[in-house]
Protein backbone atom coordinates (compact mmCIF):
# COMPACT_ATOMS: atom_id res chain seq x y z
CA UNK A 1 0.00 0.00 0.00
CA UNK A 2 1.70 3.68 -0.89
CA UNK A 3 0.59 6.30 1.81
CA UNK A 4 1.02 9.93 1.11
CA UNK A 5 4.44 11.80 1.39
CA UNK A 6 6.43 11.66 4.80
CA UNK A 7 5.06 14.56 6.78
CA UNK A 8 4.76 14.16 10.43
CA UNK A 9 2.04 11.93 11.36
CA UNK A 10 2.66 12.55 14.95
CA UNK A 11 -0.66 14.97 15.38
CA UNK A 12 -2.92 12.72 13.37
CA UNK A 13 -1.58 9.75 16.34
CA UNK A 14 -1.86 12.57 19.15
CA UNK A 15 -5.91 13.28 17.88
CA UNK A 16 -6.57 9.72 17.53
CA UNK A 17 -5.52 8.76 20.76
CA UNK A 18 -7.61 11.80 22.86
CA UNK A 19 -10.54 10.68 20.48
CA UNK A 20 -10.32 7.30 21.44
CA UNK A 21 -9.17 7.59 24.67
CA UNK A 22 -6.29 5.68 24.19
CA UNK A 23 -3.42 6.71 26.69
CA UNK A 24 0.23 7.38 25.64
CA UNK A 25 0.81 3.59 27.64
CA UNK A 26 -1.31 1.88 25.67
CA UNK A 27 -0.19 3.23 22.34
CA UNK A 28 2.94 2.38 23.07
CA UNK A 29 1.75 -1.33 23.33
CA UNK A 30 0.16 -1.48 20.16
CA UNK A 31 2.96 0.02 18.78
CA UNK A 32 5.73 -1.98 20.11
CA UNK A 33 7.27 1.12 21.72
CA UNK A 34 7.58 3.01 24.69
CA UNK A 35 5.63 5.97 26.12
CA UNK A 36 7.96 8.53 25.52
CA UNK A 37 8.70 7.06 21.41
CA UNK A 38 5.19 7.75 21.19
CA UNK A 39 5.46 11.46 23.14
CA UNK A 40 8.16 12.12 20.99
CA UNK A 41 6.28 11.01 17.74
CA UNK A 42 3.52 13.88 18.58
CA UNK A 43 5.65 16.43 19.41
CA UNK A 44 7.38 15.88 15.77
CA UNK A 45 10.51 15.22 17.56
CA UNK A 46 11.26 11.89 15.91
CA UNK A 47 9.24 10.27 13.03
CA UNK A 48 8.18 6.90 12.83
CA UNK A 49 10.66 4.06 10.96
CA UNK A 50 8.75 2.56 7.71
CA UNK A 51 7.15 -0.11 9.37
CA UNK A 52 5.73 1.87 12.47
CA UNK A 53 4.47 4.46 9.96
CA UNK A 54 2.57 1.88 8.20
CA UNK A 55 1.09 0.56 11.27
CA UNK A 56 -0.08 3.85 12.62
CA UNK A 57 -1.07 4.77 9.60
CA UNK A 58 -3.34 1.61 8.85
CA UNK A 59 -4.84 2.16 12.82
CA UNK A 60 -5.31 5.61 12.28
CA UNK A 61 -6.37 6.22 9.19
CA UNK A 62 -10.30 7.40 7.98
CA UNK A 63 -12.84 5.04 7.46
CA UNK A 64 -16.51 5.53 6.46
CA UNK A 65 -17.85 3.34 9.59
CA UNK A 66 -20.68 5.76 11.05
CA UNK A 67 -23.70 6.08 8.99
CA UNK A 68 -23.17 9.66 8.58
CA UNK A 69 -19.63 9.24 7.20
CA UNK A 70 -21.56 6.79 4.93
CA UNK A 71 -23.78 9.52 4.05
CA UNK A 72 -21.02 12.26 3.09
CA UNK A 73 -19.74 9.69 0.72
CA UNK A 74 -22.95 8.71 -1.15
CA UNK A 75 -23.53 12.28 -1.58
CA UNK A 76 -19.96 12.96 -3.37
CA UNK A 77 -20.28 9.72 -5.00
CA UNK A 78 -23.77 11.27 -6.05
CA UNK A 79 -22.31 14.67 -6.92
CA UNK A 80 -22.35 15.41 -10.90
CA UNK A 81 -19.56 17.75 -10.40
CA UNK A 82 -15.73 16.30 -10.76
CA UNK A 83 -15.11 15.51 -6.76
CA UNK A 84 -13.72 12.67 -4.89
CA UNK A 85 -12.75 12.04 -1.11
CA UNK A 86 -10.10 11.33 0.34
CA UNK A 87 -8.44 10.14 3.63
CA UNK A 88 -6.01 13.10 4.96
CA UNK A 89 -3.31 11.33 6.33
CA UNK A 90 -3.06 8.33 3.63
CA UNK A 91 -4.54 9.52 0.38
CA UNK A 92 -6.96 6.29 0.23
CA UNK A 93 -9.81 7.21 -2.42
CA UNK A 94 -13.01 6.91 0.17
CA UNK A 95 -15.45 7.98 -2.74
CA UNK A 96 -15.84 9.68 -5.76
CA UNK A 97 -18.16 11.29 -8.26
CA UNK A 98 -19.54 9.42 -11.80
CA UNK A 99 -17.65 12.31 -13.38
CA UNK A 100 -14.43 11.98 -11.22
CA UNK A 101 -14.68 8.16 -12.18
CA UNK A 102 -14.48 8.70 -15.73
CA UNK A 103 -11.25 10.28 -15.47
CA UNK A 104 -10.17 6.68 -13.95
CA UNK A 105 -9.31 3.96 -16.26
CA UNK A 106 -9.72 1.30 -13.40
CA UNK A 107 -13.35 1.34 -11.51
CA UNK A 108 -11.62 -0.58 -8.27
CA UNK A 109 -9.76 2.27 -7.06
CA UNK A 110 -11.80 2.63 -3.80
CA UNK A 111 -9.46 1.96 -1.15
CA UNK A 112 -6.24 2.61 -2.99
CA UNK A 113 -4.27 5.60 -2.45
CA UNK A 114 -4.35 8.15 -4.96
CA UNK A 115 -0.53 10.02 -4.22
CA UNK A 116 0.88 7.72 -7.02
CA UNK A 117 -0.79 9.92 -9.39
CA UNK A 118 -0.13 13.15 -7.52
CA UNK A 119 1.30 15.71 -10.17
CA UNK A 120 4.10 18.07 -9.19
CA UNK A 121 1.83 20.95 -8.62
CA UNK A 122 0.19 18.39 -5.87
CA UNK A 123 3.25 16.96 -4.75
CA UNK A 124 4.39 20.56 -4.04
CA UNK A 125 1.28 21.56 -2.28
CA UNK A 126 1.03 18.49 -0.32
CA UNK A 127 4.83 19.48 0.73
CA UNK A 128 3.51 22.73 2.29
CA UNK A 129 0.83 21.21 4.30
CA UNK A 130 1.43 20.68 7.72
CA UNK A 131 -0.20 17.56 9.95
CA UNK A 132 -2.82 19.11 11.71
CA UNK A 133 -2.68 22.55 10.07
CA UNK A 134 -6.00 22.41 8.48
CA UNK A 135 -9.36 21.30 10.48
CA UNK A 136 -12.97 21.32 8.82
CA UNK A 137 -13.53 24.04 7.16
CA UNK A 138 -10.52 25.14 5.99
CA UNK A 139 -10.00 24.92 2.26
CA UNK A 140 -6.67 25.40 -0.42
CA UNK A 141 -7.26 26.69 -3.79
CA UNK A 142 -4.53 25.81 -6.52
CA UNK A 143 -3.58 25.17 -10.21
CA UNK A 144 -1.98 22.04 -11.15
CA UNK A 145 -1.02 20.50 -14.08
CA UNK A 146 -1.24 17.11 -16.21
CA UNK A 147 0.43 13.70 -14.64
CA UNK A 148 1.31 10.90 -17.40
CA UNK A 149 -0.96 8.29 -15.39
CA UNK A 150 -3.42 5.90 -18.33
CA UNK A 151 -4.87 4.99 -14.70
CA UNK A 152 -6.04 8.35 -12.83
CA UNK A 153 -6.30 10.93 -15.23
CA UNK A 154 -4.93 14.79 -14.10
CA UNK A 155 -5.65 17.63 -16.51
CA UNK A 156 -4.38 20.92 -15.93
CA UNK A 157 -7.23 22.79 -13.34
CA UNK A 158 -7.77 24.60 -10.72
CA UNK A 159 -8.36 22.40 -7.62
CA UNK A 160 -9.95 23.22 -4.33
CA UNK A 161 -9.22 20.88 -1.51
CA UNK A 162 -11.87 21.56 1.24
CA UNK A 163 -11.04 19.52 4.92
CA UNK A 164 -13.75 17.92 6.91
CA UNK A 165 -14.14 15.05 10.11
CA UNK A 166 -15.51 12.18 10.03
CA UNK A 167 -17.61 10.93 13.13
CA UNK A 168 -14.33 9.00 14.40
CA UNK A 169 -12.72 12.41 14.35
CA UNK A 170 -10.08 11.03 11.40
CA UNK A 171 -9.75 14.05 8.71
CA UNK A 172 -10.75 13.69 5.62
CA UNK A 173 -10.24 16.23 2.40
CA UNK A 174 -12.58 16.68 -0.39
CA UNK A 175 -11.16 17.22 -3.35
CA UNK A 176 -12.92 19.27 -6.58
CA UNK A 177 -12.13 20.33 -9.63
CA UNK A 178 -13.41 24.19 -9.68
CA UNK A 179 -12.39 24.60 -13.42
CA UNK A 180 -10.27 23.42 -16.29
Amino acid sequence: MTFAPQRSIGGGLRRWRILHRVKQTHAAELFGVTQSTISRWEAGLIEPEPEQRHAILEKIQARLSAPADRVLARLVAENPRGMHLICDLSHRLLAASPERMKEFSRDDLIGESLWPFATEEIRAVEKEIKQGEFTTGAAVTFETGRNDSTVVSILPSTCQWSWMTLSDGAAVRLVETIAR
